[in-house]
């Protein structure tokens, strides 16, 4: 994820660290949060071409791209057809990724155009965040059968249905994450598994260790758990 740390927007650096680690990175996340908004300029498209050429340059093939907010409106106006340019111009899958209205007491606000939904706009390439469904109070796995053949991209993780975007450990919510991965494994899903996990309340290293040991354990188990024919 291109973020406010300037590791993360350094190729040379992310290069080194995934050498160093002996981790592939399959994909670069767009610096499109609200928090990195002045993250590479503030143009829209000038933030995504150059993740692109991130992407290139640290062998990822998918771009992770939020909608845009509905105050960026010239941005909002053109963005499925200039997702669409972006990907036949660069020959990287730009992975749109679904997001959730913002929930306050009884309110609801909308802050996504065209949509914190991407089924219905016809992206070739989307992202799904099982955490972000959980908040929008969406079954995920229900979205990835609307997804279908778009979805390039997983953020393994869970959510209670909260306002709250809490990213807890896979088997942790009410999210059926067990069926979602069984579901992709039946399909032969061959997209990206991205475990996108909320640690800092984990309670020191060796309880973050265990935490994500749990939650890589779990993701193999099920999605290597097809469900048979009949």
């Amino acid at each position: 994820m291109v973020a406010l740390d300037e590791t993360s927007q350094d190729v040379a650096a992310i290069r080194h660290l995934s050498e160093y680690h002996d981790m592939p990175v399959c994909a670069v996340h767009s610096p499109t949060l609200l928090v990195t908004q002045r993250v590479w300029g503030s143009d829209p498209w000038e933030k995504l071409e150059r993740s692109a050429v991130m992407a290139a340059e640290v062998g990822a093939d998918v771009v992770v791209v939020h909608p845009p907010f509905r105050w960026q409106r010239e941005y909002a106006l053109g963005f499925v057809d200039g997702i669409a340019r972006l990907e036949e111009s660069t020959g990287i899958a730009f992975a749109v990724e679904n997001m959730y209205p913002w929930r306050a007491s009884r309110r609801e606000m909308q802050v996504y155009a065209p949509h914190w939904d991407p089924t219905e706009f016809g992206y070739a390439n989307t992202t799904l965040d099982v955490s972000h469904a959980a908040t929008a109070q969406v079954d995920s796995l229900e979205l990835a059968r609307r997804l279908d053949s778009s979805l390039r991209h997983l953020h393994l993780t869970d959510g209670s249905g909260s306002a709250k975007d809490e990213h807890l450990i896979p088997g942790r919510g009410n999210q059926p994450v067990a069926q979602l991965l069984e579901h992709l494994a039946g399909q032969d899903f061959t997209g990206h598994l991205v475990i996108e996990v909320n640690t800092r309340r984990s309670g020191g290293r060796a309880a973050r260790d265990s935490d994500l040991v749990e939650a890589l354990t779990f993701t193999r188990r099920h999605f290597a758990a097809a469900p048979q024919p009949g």
